[in-house]
């Protein structure tokens, strides 16, 4: 006799760290649409509508913007792979772990890696990215525009200026950022960016979009090779060296979102609907009301925790206002507060990776959670489970910080 199980009935949760967040209630309607076929033209149309919209929310005219299926990692190596060629030079500035991942992914397709590396909790000047630049004369700088593990958001502004003079191609994982705070794809020249659904944009993880400019598309044309099956007659193939993934080879992407419809895979229907929808929410917003609800969320809760006694992570004239970090106090017991916090109130925190690893906190305000509600209700449950681990903030003083800071 088969096991089944019971029927999928997960608890409420408010999501409040760093990623996955809530998802937007028009995004779920938007995902229980009915399949279509990846080639029906009403669902060509959407594939091109939601490039369109992704154009607008990365603040680009690049024609290659659209979805990668896949969490924002597969953005992220689908760019990387395609881009570096074995023994390319790439630099990646360090300053969290999401750092350490893209010179993970760079040096599984095999380049050489230079990293420059920041302390935990600060971000690089643009002296320093300079500096780096010309010293080692990377064909591509790979970079974090914000860092969920610190909660620092590293400057991109004037970067990409430099790359363009020297050369170089960036690629940049906005994959915290995008929909929370301004990424403007185009004024800051970068080359190609990623991001994914699960954050600022309120929707689900599975799906990561892209964009990349004419720059990158000259370069992955040249190592176009398509394979066997699916190669049109009288194709012509790169003559620079085949990227090493299938699936996340963006020359065939770019051929599978064109217009010769390339069957390179079966687009993934459903997380289409949820991203179209996710852009369309964002925009529908404005985007500078968008950043500004961000920046009002982060101001109210960092005023609270601020009020409670607690200390902030990192320097604060860099901290995303999509994530706060937050220092936990001596004596406290750190998985003991967010596991109350969960079971007691069904909010969830987040903790952190590596040399921040039971040191701090990470509460998120991003996307569909970023919301003064939530703010004010994650303030009073954490004063309540500080109470019963032996730290004592002053009785609703974070509400009434978080309270006169939204009026």
């Amino acid at each position: 006799m088969a096991t089944l199980f019971g029927d999928l009935n997960p608890p409420h949760r408010i999501l409040m760290g760093p990623g996955p967040v809530g998802i937007d209630p028009r995004v779920l309607r938007a995902m229980s649409m009915p399949m279509l076929g990846q080639f029906d033209p009403v669902f060509t149309t959407y594939m091109n509508e939601t490039m369109e919209l992704y154009r607008q929310v990365f603040q680009t005219k690049n024609k290659w913007t659209f979805l990668v299926d896949g969490s924002a990692r597969a953005g992220a190596e689908m760019l990387l792979v395609s881009m570096i060629s074995p023994g390319d030079k790439v630099l990646v500035p360090v300053f969290g772990r999401f750092g350490h991942l893209l010179a993970e992914i760079a040096r599984r397709a095999r380049a050489e890696v230079v990293e420059i590396t920041r302390e935990w909790g600060t971000v690089f000047t643009t002296a320093e990215l300079t500096a780096a630049i010309e010293q080692h004369r990377p064909k591509i700088l790979a970079i974090v525009h914000g860092d969920t593990s610190t909660t620092m958001a590293q400057p991109l502004d004037g970067i990409g200026e430099v790359c363009r003079k020297h050369g170089v191609l960036i690629y940049a994982d906005a994959t915290a950022t995008l929909g929370g705070m301004k990424v403007d794809v185009d004024g800051w020249k970068l080359d190609a960016v990623s991001a994914g659904l699960q954050k600022c944009l309120s929707g689900p993880p599975g799906s990561a979009p892209i964009t990349v400019n004419e720059r990158v598309a000259d370069l992955v044309k040249r190592r176009k090779h398509v394979e066997v099956g699916i190669k049109p007659a009288g194709f012509i193939e790169g003559d620079g060296p085949i990227i090493q993934s299938n699936y996340f080879d963006l020359a065939m992407l770019m051929d599978y979102w064109g217009d010769s419809r390339l069957n390179h895979h079966t687009e993934a229907t459903t997380m289409l609907y949820g991203a179209r929808e996710a852009a369309r929410v964002v925009l529908g917003e404005g985007l500078d009301a968008c950043f500004a609800r961000h920046r009002q969320a982060s101001a109210a809760l960092t005023a609270g925790l601020t009020a409670m006694g607690l200390q902030l992570f990192g320097d604060q004239a860099h901290k995303m206002p999509n994530v706060t970090g937050v220092v936990i106090p001596p004596g406290v017991d750190p998985d003991g507060v967010r596991n109350m916090m969960l079971n007691d109130f069904s909010i969830e925190i987040g903790t952190s990776f590596g040399p921040l690893h039971g040191k701090i906190w990470r509460i998120g305000t991003m996307g569909y959670v970023c919301r003064k509600e939530n703010v004010l209700a994650c303030l009073d449950a954490l004063e309540a489970c500080l109470r019963k681990f032996g730290f004592k903030p002053n009785a609703g003083a974070g509400v009434d910080a978080a309270l006169a800071a939204y009026k």
